[in-house]
């Protein structure tokens, strides 16, 4: 017998305070205000057993404001470590009533509680045990090489047009390089909001453009497919490998070696191309860019600047430097 032809997940909460209101405009920028459910959203894994025969297994879940929640499971591991696309997933969604949140359906459920998934068949017959986990990406506070030139590091937003520091030091989203850029290799770090009753773009928006012209998208995208428009996703274009995104508030990495479109007489002869690793998994692979993406320049001749998208939405950076090649 499978568990989790459709997911369900189970949440027994128990010795935590009540959240702030989980309107609309709720926006929580630390962890210690967002509320019961950011501590029950998250990634879960582990092995289910559930007829002898031992089975890779994760789960994410994912807090949707009102105390409701959805939740994906994939068979083999998270997305990016164990899990592709077209890997067997799941899905399910709940809520909370009672001090308890379940997501119900009829191949199983789970019950989490002190930071563990404790996974059942249809017949509560005990299928495994997933551990939280917070996975942090292998290139987060990567330093500076020999020739790079920092762009932000805490201290100074004056290497950026509209830079502003805030939050003890990072830097906020809506500004561009005052270095223009041409082919270079590209390291920051950012972080989402957490927005429990946005959906889609209102969720965590920014967008990181190369060039100012081709968009790799920064949303609130956990647990989603990982489409265009969505978080690693270059907007218009293609979609990112697997969904590598992290849950809200999470520091993220973009590392990105970009290469130039190449221009004779006014017209272009050769697309701009680009590799991106997000949180250190690759998701775009010598990826040939063959237009821009709307929201800021028109493809052109030329260097131009770095633009971190201001979208309406409390996204913020640190530690970013460029090697121009």
């Amino acid at each position: 017998m499978t568990v989790f032809q459709a997911a369900a997940v189970v949440a027994t909460m128990t010795g935590l305070c009540v959240g702030a209101d989980d309107s609309q405009q709720s926006v929580f920028l630390d962890a210690e205000s967002a509320g019961p459910d950011f501590v029950i959203q998250g990634e879960y894994t582990g092995v289910l057993d559930p007829d002898g025969d031992q089975i890779a297994f994760a789960l994410q879940v994912i807090a949707l404001g009102g105390h409701k929640f959805d939740a994906v499971g994939y068979y083999g591991g998270l997305p990016g470590d164990g899990w592709q696309r077209g890997d067997r997933m799941i899905a399910a969604s709940g809520e909370t009533a009672d001090g308890e949140t379940r997501i119900n359906s009829d191949e199983g459920y789970a019950i989490i509680k002190e930071g563990q998934a404790h996974i059942y068949t249809p017949d509560g017959d005990k299928a495994g045990v997933l551990n939280k986990v917070n996975r942090v990406s292998p290139t987060i506070g990567a330093k500076p090489p020999k020739g790079a030139v920092v762009l932000f590091d805490g201290t100074s937003a004056d290497a950026f047009k509209g830079g502003r520091i805030e939050l003890d030091g990072l830097l906020s989203a809506n500004c561009e390089s005052k270095q223009q850029l041409g082919s270079h290799t590209l390291h920051l770090e950012f972080r989402t909001p957490f927005k429990p009753a946005a959906r889609g773009q209102a969720r965590g928006n920014s967008g990181v453009y190369m060039q100012s012209r081709y968009e790799c998208q920064v949303l609130d995208s956990f647990g989603l497919d990982g489409k265009n428009n969505e978080c690693g996703g270059i907007y218009q274009i293609a979609e990112p490998a697997v969904n590598a995104c992290f849950p809200p508030l999470s520091w993220q990495t973009y590392d990105i070696d970009f290469t130039a479109a190449v221009w004779k007489d006014g017209k272009k002869v050769s697309n701009a191309r680009a590799t991106i690793r997000h949180n250190g998994i690759v998701i775009h692979d010598d990826l040939e860019l063959p237009h821009g993406t709307p929201g800021r320049q028109k493809e052109a001749d030329g260097p131009a600047p770095l633009y971190l998208q201001g979208h309406g939405n409390p996204v913020f950076y640190r530690n970013i430097w460029v090697v121009e090649k």
